[in-house]
């Protein structure tokens, strides 16, 4: 495993990173998911991922029993805040009452004094961004987060959220995680390069394109069983966006790039993220350990430029 430096901070993260999104509380039990956490710490994965909204507060619970075993120090933790938690008006959105309420849930429910970096989820219009960034600019000073995240946020979001922490000395955003694969690009107009002009990484979600970039879906063929495209359980349908014949068969011309490499379609997709320098981590979703042992082979593999140039054209197509 290889590890970057999360924008101009000193902290390393492994460039593979584990969510839990859409498995731990949902689709999958506590003792698989307690599995894919262990093999993601023993294949050297420092950064675990979460979020207060998964699973209503379950996936938490089961990430912060998990990496309970381990040292502190050795692995980096985050959470997030923005979505609804409750019925109440309060009960979602930026505000200084719900960061603060929903961070000290967190950690509660993580069994944590602290988490390492702590996300908005998402822009709240109808806060101004100075109030919750002196909140969370408050939990840093009292040493419950150490560094301060976004998620989805745009350019001008964050641009607004930076000057907003220089005017008023607040501790700076860091890192920013959108959804970002080969087949949905669009942080590179924007977002990547006014992040790295400011000093933040990504750390990129959905880097497998909800595991369209597997190569498990197939044209003509029927939805695998126990594929997320199936699972009953999960809420998620973005996948279906993906399952096009046309992008289906762009996919299949990049499984004969990857076997080329003597690489895997997910190791390709992987690498051809990690690519991109203002890119700290990708953050893979497992249900069973096997796939954490496939993805982290992709750490260190640099692509070619004639490599990449055949990934774009075919991506072009």
């Amino acid at each position: 495993m290889e590890y970057r430096k999360l924008g101009r901070t000193g902290l390393k993260v492994s460039e593979i990173s584990l969510g839990s999104w859409l498995t731990y509380g949902n689709s999958i039990e506590k003792d698989t998911a307690t599995k894919v956490i262990d093999k993601a710490y023993e294949l050297g994965i420092n950064s675990f991922d979460t979020a207060n909204f998964y699973a209503a507060g379950e996936a938490e619970k089961i990430v912060g029993d998990a990496l309970s075993k381990y040292p502190r120090e050795s692995f980096v933790l985050a959470t997030k805040v923005f979505w609804p938690m409750g019925e109440g008006p309060n009960d979602r959105g930026l505000s200084r009452k719900h960061v603060f309420e929903q961070l000290h849930a967190s950690l509660r429910r993580l069994k944590m004094d602290y988490v390492d970096i702590y996300y908005c989820h998402r822009y709240d219009p109808e806060t101004p961004v100075d109030e919750t960034l002196r909140t969370i600019d408050d939990m840093v000073r009292q040493g419950k987060v150490l560094y301060v995240g976004v998620s989805e946020w745009t350019a001008a979001q964050i641009v607004e959220a930076l000057g907003v922490s220089d005017r008023y000395l607040l501790d700076r955003i860091v890192v920013n995680q959108p959804q970002y694969n080969m087949l949905h690009r669009y942080i590179e107009k924007d977002v990547l390069p006014t992040s790295e002009k400011n000093g933040m990484s990504q750390i990129v979600f959905s880097p497998l394109a909800q595991g369209v970039l597997t190569g498990k879906y197939r044209r003509g063929e029927s939805l695998p069983e126990g594929s997320r495209a199936t699972n009953p359980k999960s809420k998620n349908k973005i996948i279906n966006t993906y399952l096009e014949d046309e992008v289906l068969k762009k996919v299949e011309k990049l499984e004969s790039v990857a076997k080329g490499l003597d690489l895997s379609l997910s190791q390709l997709a992987i690498a051809w993220i990690l690519r991109q320098p203002g890119i700290a981590s990708a953050l893979v979703g497992a249900s069973k350990p096997h796939q954490i042992e496939e993805n982290v082979k992709a750490s260190g593999v640099k692509l070619s430029e004639e490599s990449i140039s055949a990934i774009e054209d075919i991506l072009n197509e």
